[in-house]
């Protein structure tokens, strides 16, 4: 799967370039089709009354915000990295997505708020402007929802995109049942219950874009890789490799996967050729696109130096415990 975005992170162009530039032009037509519509919407709700209404328009206000956050972070990936940032920007997304997903919490809980004051004490709704309004807000968010589906599934922006709509959509769909009801039995308390709802469903998966967000930023390894068997699967593959450690894998914007490790090999190799295999099959196997290899004969450098200062280190280790 990730094979088609490689070198996204990579300023080889190519296919995640491609992806990132359409991503982009989808970002800003939802943008601005919601943040259109949330006007509307806003007014709507006053003058009927519906929290419903209010909910979605809120909601809304969130997602103009964030798909015009998450345009600006494609905007800022595309930029070349420089010397401070030697990645570029492309984590902007990652941390995008991670706010999107607090402030859409945020919004998740402050209607549920409402709701409960709601409840306590009902106000009149109108049902008739209610259902229209909200019966526009769906074709609207249904518009939303077709033209960011189409994009890349695996980006955490176009995610967070996505969910943001998804919200909205189901915000008008809840409108739209709370407003049949009222027509249908003058019944008001099902507008703040449906919100209710709504948010809940929102909150759950705001919950799971945060903790895959929040992985990138801790630079986990992707949950598709498993750091010990590509280790084993290196060593078992790959000619005079003798073991693999101090390996690190990690996604730079939650496609683009980076890693580092020490090769530890046969005496009389020839290391040039294992490094190449090594990042040969971290490629084709793995989709590990940006791999740094160190390649070591008899002893990891890093122990090595342990073992040269290990008294030094002994004697510092006492010093500062004495401070």
């Amino acid at each position: 799967m990730a094979h088609s975005h490689d070198h996204s992170g990579h300023d080889h162009g190519g296919a995640g370039h491609m992806h990132g530039a359409t991503d982009k032009k989808r970002v800003l037509i939802a943008a601005c089709l919601t943040a259109g519509f949330m006007v509307a919407e806003a007014l709507g709700g006053l003058f009927t009354g519906s929290l419903a209404l209010l909910a979605d328009a809120g909601h809304m206000l969130a997602d103009a915000i964030a798909l015009g956050l998450a345009w600006y972070a494609f905007h800022l990936a595309g930029r070349p990295a420089t010397g401070q940032l030697t990645y570029g920007f492309g984590r902007v997304k990652t941390l995008v997505a991670y706010t999107n997903g607090i402030a859409i919490f945020a919004i998740a809980l402050w209607i549920v708020y409402e709701a409960w004051q709601r409840l306590l004490t009902p106000a009149p709704v109108l049902g008739g402007p209610m259902l229209v309004v909200a019966i526009l807000g769906l074709l609207v968010n249904i518009s939303s929802f077709l033209v960011l589906h189409g994009g890349d599934r695996e980006s955490l922006n176009m995610r967070g995109a996505i969910l943001h709509v998804l919200g909205d959509l189901l915000g008008s769909a809840a409108a739209i049942v709370a407003a049949l009801v009222i027509l249908a039995t003058g019944w008001t308390p099902i507008d703040p219950i449906l919100s209710v709802l709504v948010s809940l469903l929102i909150l759950s998966t705001a919950w799971s874009l945060m903790r895959a967000a929040a992985h990138v930023l801790l630079e986990g390894v992707p949950p598709t890789l498993d750091r010990d068997l590509i280790a084993t699967d290196i060593q078992s593959a790959v000619k005079g490799v003798r073991e693999v450690h101090h390996m690190h894998i990690w996604s730079l914007d939650g496609t683009s996967t980076m890693a580092t490790l020490h090769a530890c090999l046969d005496e009389g190799l020839n290391a040039h050729q294992a490094v190449s295999a090594i990042k040969k099959r971290l490629a084709s196997e793995h989709g590990i696109s940006h791999a740094t290899v160190e390649p070591e004969f008899g002893q990891c450098a890093d122990e090595a130096d342990d073992h040269d200062h290990e008294h030094e280190h002994d004697a510092a280790a006492h010093h500062s415990h004495h401070h």
